[in-house]
């Protein structure tokens, strides 16, 4: 049974709750320290420090014991809550506690939901990694493991961890060259050089590809609309991209383009609009139908250029999510929700880096299904997309506000014609 934050009574006149926690990691760079301080404060607590180490290199954590007091247990409830998002755990931690399913996709009604952070479990005195890391999942012990699922996944007779004991979240640490990429973050001005933040993003997509890990493309169909196309092809081509996630709208406009010139009926040589160019997008969608398929487009010579065209040439895996107001929607498009999350999950598995081009609906879905250590760098003109990725948890977010026609123009170039160290 979940222990209680023990009572303290210092005076006849106040009880107050208290319990000890713990920290470790970069807790002075990432800004950790302070946050936990401010987290107590907010929730009318106080705190005491009993321990403070200080790790002397780059690659030695701090160590952080805090005692800390709330005037009631529902505060000290949801300050526990809110500390172990910044990777405190309670100091006299015992195995975490876990209750038995009795009916498929409902878990125990306190089970622990989980963050994009890395977690661990305590298992038979052991902190044990969780796997399968996401936010918004249950954590499901078996044999000595645990794995993060979501609640349409958990099934009868699976044991989920409950309540906070036993659990520990080990948040990001800041990275050591993270100023070299300041210019990228969700407080981001449209007035930076776009120049800058293509070379730095260039610089992320090597290392990704070095460490052997995947990049993966996000894409809005206002990639095709900004002129995105021909770069974002050629980035394909290169092989720069291990799988590309998007929406029916995407597939359609890219189609569209590539077989009449226009998307959404302006035609794309000189931005006017083409004499009944409204029916297109429906044209493109009956085109691929005649031909069964986009791979199957290809192969019949019915779909010569594109992003989808490179994509099936590259053999390069894609996902198109479907939508209550797509039209058609081409035959490739999966309309099941949960099957296109399952989709979308299991190319995500090994990336490294997510490049997300301006759907604000898709980014934040892709955000919510990683871990906290692959990074995200969201491209849209509208600065709010980035924010809104941002506060929704996905902090491993950076932000370059710009047109994504034009940023993919110079990322391309810089990928795949200019030499790099």
């Amino acid at each position: 049974m979940e222990s209680v934050p023990r009572m303290s009574s210092r005076t006849t006149k106040v009880t107050r709750f208290q319990e000890t926690v713990e920290a470790q990691g970069h807790l002075i760079d990432s800004h950790i320290m302070e946050r936990i301080f401010d987290t107590v404060v907010e929730f009318e607590g106080r705190f005491e420090v009993e321990k403070f180490h200080i790790g002397r290199t780059n690659s030695e954590p701090s160590h952080l014991r805090l005692k800390v007091e709330t005037p009631t247990l529902e505060a000290m409830t949801q300050l526990l809550l809110q500390l172990m998002d910044l990777g405190c755990a309670p100091a006299d931690s015992t195995d975490a506690e876990t209750k038995l399913v009795d009916r498929d996709c409902c878990a125990p009604e306190d089970f622990y939901s989980t963050t994009n952070h890395r977690t661990q479990v305590r298992l038979n005195a052991e902190w044990v990694d969780a796997a399968n890391q996401r936010m918004d999942a249950a954590i499901v012990i078996k044999d000595g493991t645990a794995t993060c699922r979501r609640l349409r996944d958990v099934k009868a007779g699976d044991h989920v961890v409950v309540g906070m004991r036993g659990i520990r979240v080990v948040p990001e640490s800041k990275d050591r060259d993270r100023q070299s990429f300041a210019f990228m973050s969700n407080d981001i001005s449209s007035e930076r050089q776009v120049e800058t933040a293509v070379r730095q993003t260039a610089a992320l997509i090597r290392q990704t590809r070095e460490a052997g890990l995947k990049v993966i493309i996000v894409a809005g169909p206002v990639t095709v609309h900004t002129g995105g196309v021909s770069p974002l092809a050629k980035l394909l081509r290169a092989g720069f991209v291990d799988a590309l996630l998007a929406g029916n709208a995407l597939g359609v406009h890219d189609i569209e383009a590539a077989l009449l010139g226009t998307s959404l009926g302006i035609r794309q040589a000189d931005g006017r609009q083409a004499e009944h160019g409204h029916r297109n997008h429906m044209r493109a969608i009956n085109a691929i139908y005649h031909a069964g398929s986009i791979p199957e487009a290809v192969a019949k010579g019915v779909l010569t250029q594109g992003v989808m065209y490179e994509c099936v040439k590259a053999g390069v895996p894609f996902v198109l999510a479907g939508s209550l107001r797509d039209d058609g929607p081409l035959p490739d498009t999966i309309t099941d929700m949960n099957e296109a999350q399952d989709a979308y999950a299991h190319h995500l598995k090994g990336a490294g880096l997510v490049l997300c081009l301006s759907s604000m609906l898709h980014s934040i879905a892709t955000g919510n299904m990683l871990p906290g250590w692959v990074k995200l760098v969201c491209v849209d003109i509208n600065p709010a997309v980035v924010t809104k990725l941002s506060d929704r948890g996905s902090s491993q977010t950076l932000g370059v506000v710009t047109d994504v026609g034009l940023f993919l123009d110079q990322l391309a170039r810089q990928l795949t014609e200019e030499p790099h160290a």
